[in-house]
């Protein structure tokens, strides 16, 4: 039976099957949330449509161009398409809508950039800039090694616990996107930064509410997303990076430089947690930009000026004899 309830109810509706059936993060939904709420919003106010089953595809292409108008980037208006068109397969699914209005909507093409990345010096640098006799040192120190060492976005450092770190075998287990979990090897370094830390730091920051993750704010709690950000951005600034320094660059860096030693483009994809190897590729062309400019940088004829080419010899005139003359 078709719905004839607010699309704001359709919402709710298809977030909840998204935590509880499709199991995909806190993250992912809040997303999905606010790009259908404004293009709810936008139905209401542009078109006078309330409901899920009244919405046509002419009524989305004309959001979208909205969208474009407002300044949204093609990356950002790909994620609204895609989560119109997962609504609308789902009420279709459970026959809350007669017909899928986003079936044939088109994605966008977006133009992919090669990711920033540190070279192996730079990432010495940035980590040996911590001081660990300064408040909190050891803790951002062992943040650092970790986000590189094993090559975390910054949610799962944010989440990682101490159930889930095992020092001894230089392990530790995160839960990544879609709630997916997979273990990763921690590097000898980064297990010493962090062994550090629990011994000599953590417990100072262990309040009564205080629960098993890892890293830990002044107060006791979780450190936040957002306060990771904040705490790289100073070092790096504290260490006279001129380049934009992120949690995110530290993951780029970790996979550039495995695929440049020698790692498996596979193995790779399994340490990033990466669904689809098509994403991890895009290190492949990292890499070879990377050789590229240590040919030319290197090479001896790399570096020479290009030679003008030879110029063809002018015909030679014949005599009044019709002969050619010797040269």
């Amino acid at each position: 039976m078709a719905d004839a309830n607010p699309i704001e109810e359709s919402i709710d509706r298809f977030i909840l099957y998204l935590a509880t059936e499709r199991g995909l993060s806190e993250n992912y939904q809040l997303s999905t949330r606010r790009s259908l709420e404004d293009f709810a919003a936008w139905l209401s106010r542009a078109k006078k449509i309330a409901a899920a089953s009244d919405v046509t595809l002419a009524a989305i292409t004309d959001y979208l161009a909205d969208c474009k108008k407002r300044g949204l980037s093609t990356s950002s208006i790909k994620l609204v398409v895609v989560a119109v068109k997962i609504f609308f397969r789902f009420l279709l699914a459970r026959d809350f809508v007669k017909t899928n209005s986003a079936e044939h909507l088109p994605l966008p093409r977006v133009e992919r950039y090669l990711p920033e990345t540190l070279n192996e010096l730079q990432v010495e640098r940035l980590i040996e800039s911590i001081s660990t006799k300064e408040p909190l040192g050891l803790r951002d120190r062992a943040m650092v090694e970790l986000l590189y060492a094993s090559g975390l976005r910054i949610s799962e450092l944010a989440n990682a616990r101490l159930e889930n770190l095992l020092l001894d075998e230089r392990i530790i287990r995160v839960t990544g996107k879609g709630n997916k979990t997979r273990i990763i090897p921690v590097g000898r370094k980064a297990c010493d930064a962090i062994a550090e830390y629990l011994g000599k730091e953590r417990p100072e920051l262990v309040k009564k509410r205080t629960g098993g993750e890892l890293f830990l704010s002044v107060r006791g709690t979780k450190l936040t997303t957002v306060r990771i950000w904040q705490i790289l951005k100073r070092i790096a600034r504290r260490a006279g990076f001129d380049v934009n320094v992120y949690p995110h660059l530290l993951r780029h860096s970790f996979a550039t430089h495995l695929l440049g030693n020698g790692a498996d483009l596979r193995i790779i994809q399994e340490l990033l947690g990466h669904a689809d190897v098509s994403t991890t590729q895009i290190y492949t062309h990292v890499d070879q930009q990377r050789l590229k400019a240590v040919h030319h940088r290197f090479h001896p004829r790399a570096r020479l000026p290009a030679a003008p080419h030879p110029q063809p010899a002018p015909p030679r005139r014949k005599d009044k004899s019709g002969s050619t003359p010797a040269p």
